[in-house]
C-alpha cells in the first residue's frame, strides 16, 4: 500500500507548490487591524496543524514559525479552502458533529487563513506570537501526561524490509507476561522508529486469551477479547471513557498483524504497544470491545465492484445487548468513496450516526464521539453500514477503472468495513445511562441559557 500520511501531504504540496513562487515576494508588514500570522494564524496552526506539521513528524514541512510557514502561504490557502487539510472527512450536514478529536477547521478559521494570504501573509507584531507548544519528541507516549509512563510495553519482533519487494503482512506473536487479570484504560500503538513510520501502513494487535468464566450475562459471547487495537495514520491511541475498559487476562498474548511496504531502501522496523492499566483493585463497570463490521451483506468476500461503476454495498450488525457507540472509523482502499453508519432502533426509528462522504485512503481517521454525543442504543438496535466505491476514471486515485474489483488485502483490491468500539451494558444499566445523559444535557442547556454577566 502507499505510504499514507506522507503521500497525502506531499501530493498536496506538489500540486499546490506554486504557492512557493506566488508568496515569495509579499511583504511581512501589516497595518493595525489586519489579520496577521502572530495574532491570528499561529493560534489556529497550533491547535489544528502542528501535530503533523513540525520537525520529526509526518508532514513534509513545518508550520511552527513564520519563517517556515511564509513560503507555503498560497498553497495553504488552496488546501484549507478545498478542505483537503486538515484531513477530516465527516459530512458536516448530517449525523453527530461533536467529536473529541475534531481537527477540522471552522468556516471562520478558513476565512481567516484566506484573508491572511490575500493580505500578503503579513507577520504582524512579534509580541502577539503565542508561546510555542511543547510537542513530544517522537519518543514520548501521548497518554503519558495523563497517566505517567505506560504500565506495560509490548513490542513485535523486528522485520527487515528490502528496498524493493511485495507488501508483507507480518504476524508475530508476543507474550504479555501478565500473571494476573488487569483492566486497561488506555492503549497506544506506534512504529518504534521514525523510519518505521514510512514502512508500516497499519498494525493490528489482537488479544488472545481464555475466557474461563465468560464475560457477563449482559454481554454477548461474540464480543470476547476481540481486537485490542488497530493503528493507522490518522489514529494514535484509544482512551476509554470513565468506568469502562478492556480486560487483559493472565497468560494472554498479542497476535500482531502488521502491514509493511517497501519504500526504496532497506529498513528494519517493528511496532510497539503501550498499555495503561487501571490501579489494582479499581475495576470499571463496563467492558469495551473493538469490532470489525463489514458493509457487505454475507461477508467481505461478497464485495463486487464492476468496471466503470459507482457501487453501493450494505452490511448489518444486530446489537444483542444495549451499548454505547464510542467511535466510527471507516476502512476502504483507493476506490473508497464514502461510508455511513446508521442506527435502526427497535421501534423502527432510523438515525444517521455518522457519514464520511469524502473518504481518503491516505488518512484513516478515527472519529471519537464526545461524552455527551456518543450514541446510547438499546438492545435489538440494527447498525446499518453503507459503503460507496468509485471505480470510474473520474476517481483520481483509481489505479485502473477497467478492472473488476473484489475484496482483498492488497491496495489494488478493496475493503469495506468500519472499526467500532462498543461498550456493552445490561438493560438496567442502559436505562440509568440514558437518564444520566439526559440530566447532563439539561444542565448544559440551562448553563447556555444563563445571561452573561
Amino acid at each position: 500500500m502507499a505510504n499514507p500520511g506522507l503521500k497525502s501531504v506531499r501530493t498536496s504540496a506538489l500540486v499546490l507548490g506554486i504557492g512557493l513562487l506566488l508568496a515569495a515576494g509579499a511583504s511581512a508588514e501589516s497595518a493595525e487591524g489586519d489579520v496577521t500570522f502572530t495574532k491570528d494564524i499561529a493560534p489556529i496552526f497550533q491547535v489544528k496543524c502542528q501535530s503533523c506539521h513540525r520537525e520529526t513528524s509526518i508532514a513534509p514541512m513545518s508550520l511552527v514559525s513564520y519563517e517556515e510557514t511564509r513560503p507555503w502561504a498560497a498553497a495553504i490557502e488552496s488546501a484549507v479552502v478545498a478542505r483537503e487539510m486538515p484531513p477530516w472527512h465527516i459530512d458536516k450536514t448530517v449525523g453527530i458533529q461533536e467529536f473529541k478529536n475534531d481537527r477540522s477547521l471552522s468556516d471562520e478559521q478558513i476565512q481567516t487563513i484566506a484573508d491572511w494570504v490575500e493580505a500578503g501573509a503579513p507577520r504582524g507584531n512579534p509580541d502577539d506570537m503565542p508561546p510555542p507548544v511543547n510537542w513530544p519528541d517522537g519518543e514520548t507516549w501521548m497518554f503519558a501526561e495523563l497517566f505517567d509512563e505506560p504500565d506495560l510495553i509490548i513490542q513485535s519482533a523486528p522485520y527487515t524490509m528490502p528496498a524493493s519487494a511485495q507488501d508483507v503482512w507480518f504476524q508475530p506473536v508476543a507474550e504479555t507476561g501478565l500473571t494476573e487479570d488487569r483492566w486497561v484504560r488506555a492503549i497506544e500503538i506506534r512504529p518504534t522508529t521514525i523510519d518505521g513510520r514510512r514502512l508500516i501502513h497499519h498494525a493490528l494487535a489482537r488479544l488472545q486469551q481464555d475466557e474461563p468464566d465468560g464475560l457477563s450475562t449482559n454481554i454477548p459471547e461474540e464480543t470476547g477479547p476481540g481486537l485490542f487495537m488497530e493503528w493507522a495514520v490518522g489514529k494514535q491511541g484509544e482512551l476509554m471513557r470513565p468506568n469502562s475498559g478492556k480486560l487483559m487476562r493472565a497468560g494472554s498474548q498479542i497476535h500482531w498483524d502488521i502491514h509493511i511496504h517497501a519504500v526504496g531502501e532497506e529498513i528494519t522496523t517493528q511496532a510497539e504497544l503501550a498499555i495503561y492499566f487501571y490501579p489494582k483493585g479499581e475495576e470499571p463497570k463496563y467492558r469495551q470491545r473493538l469490532g470489525i463490521y463489514h458493509a457487505i451483506a454475507g461477508g467481505p468476500r461478497g464485495l463486487d465492484i464492476p468496471p466503470d461503476t459507482v457501487s453501493v454495498h450494505q452490511g448489518f450488525k444486530v446489537m444483542e445487548s444495549a451499548g454505547r457507540i464510542e467511535n466510527f472509523q471507516p476502512h476502504m482502499h483507493l476506490r473508497g468513496k464514502g461510508m455511513s453508519m446508521e442506527a435502526v432502533l427497535p421501534d423502527g426509528t432510523r438515525r444517521i450516526l455518522s457519514n464520511v462522504n469524502n473518504f481518503q485512503f491516505n488518512w484513516h481517521n478515527n472519529y471519537v464521539y464526545t461524552d455527551l454525543s456518543a450514541p446510547l442504543l438499546p438492545k435489538g438496535t440494527v447498525l446499518n453500514f453503507t459503503a460507496w466505491h468509485d471505480n470510474t476514471k473520474t476517481n483520481r486515485d483509481n489505479p485502473d477503472h477497467t478492472q473488476w474489483v473484489g475484496w482483498g488485502d492488497r491496495t489494488v483490491d478493496e475493503m469495506a468495513h468500519a472499526w467500532v468500539n462498543i461498550t456493552y451494558m445490561s438493560d438496567e444499566d442502559f436505562e440509568a445511562e440514558v437518564e444520566k445523559r439526559q440530566a447532563l444535557l439539561s444542565a448544559a442547556e440551562a448553563t447556555e441559557d444563563q445571561p452573561e454577566p
